[in-house]
């Protein structure tokens, strides 16, 4: 992992899952984790060479890449932890993410994985949007819902660390369809972030930028032809197709990959996400039928 500068107090480690770093006098704060413990050994260990202090961490969403490694640094170094409200809640009960995504069922152990289900953290406080004092830092604590329920991305010193609120091309083209459990609330998100005024922004996965528009564009433009696509497919089914015979036709679409059960919930609750925001916006018509879920498009006035 590469540590970087972004000015005299803000830094961050470049990486598969990006950590952040804000340092003012003594006091350090780490913005997310890194995936497990070995993330976070060589995080601390970098830190420990610079001479530059850990006493705070916020984690701005309950997805295990982004808190793997927080368990280890509480037993590690004396941390006050922070959390947004709702997700602290699967932060000290991990098992909650692969329960939800398996529908409410106990998961597959399978499901129990170091990328769904990390070890608990404990979190000192549980905070919502706002500008909160904190040590010798002023944070303004940032709604960004839409990859989850109620993500918060950290603005401070003009630097905005902006979680899983928008992605790198690179990300979206290996991906295909990102994982999101809302489509309104990521588009808004990102017409949110299009309208900041930012010295610059950290994605959770991609590189800093000084202006992320471009990349910000090319997201909204991403999640829009995934919506079109959906409408298309839905209209060679002008009877109604089955979630399962919808969600095979999409995966073909973009060309994903469900090499394992764990994979496949994960695009199966993006994929739901688009067709929620579908009905939500009265073009598609959900049913029962022979037992099964079906979705139609409704034709447009």
């Amino acid at each position: 992992m590469e540590f970087i500068q972004i000015n005299h107090s803000c830094y961050y480690f470049n990486g598969p899952v990006n950590v952040g770093y804000v340092n003012e006098g003594e006091h350090g704060l780490l913005i997310d984790t890194g995936i497990d413990k070995q993330v976070m050994k060589k995080i601390i260990r970098k830190l420990e060479e610079l001479s530059l202090p850990i006493t705070h961490l916020f984690i701005t969403h309950a997805h295990a890449d982004h808190y793997g490694g927080a368990n280890y640094l509480q037993a590690s170094k004396r941390v006050y932890t922070i959390a947004p409200a709702v997700e602290e809640s699967i932060l000290q009960n991990p098992i909650l993410e692969p329960i939800y995504l398996s529908q409410g069922n106990r998961p597959l152990d399978e499901m129990r994985n170091k990328f769904l289900e990390a070890p608990p953290v404990r979190v000192d406080l549980v905070v919502t949007e706002g500008v909160i004092e904190l040590g010798q830092f002023n944070l303004e604590l940032i709604p960004l819902p839409g990859h989850s329920i109620n993500q918060l991305g950290v603005k401070v010193k003009r630097i905005l660390y902006a979680a899983d609120s928008y992605f790198s091309a690179e990300q979206l083209n290996k991906h295909r369809i990102p994982y999101i459990i809302d489509a309104d609330a990521t588009l808004a998100t990102l017409e949110k972030l299009l309208s900041m005024d930012v010295d610059g922004s950290i994605p959770g996965h991609g590189i800093y930028e000084e202006n992320p528009d471009q990349t910000l564009i090319t997201n909204y433009d991403h999640h829009v032809a995934i919506i079109e696509s959906m409408y298309e497919i839905l209209s060679m089914y002008e009877s109604g197709c089955s979630f399962e015979t919808f969600m095979s036709e999409m995966c073909r679409r973009w060309e994903v990959k469900l090499q394992s059960v764990s994979v496949w919930a994960l695009y199966r609750t993006a994929i739901n996400s688009y067709l929620l925001k579908g009905i939500e916006d009265k073009r598609i018509n959900v049913e029962i039928r022979d037992f099964s879920l079906y979705f139609t498009p409704i034709a447009e006035a």
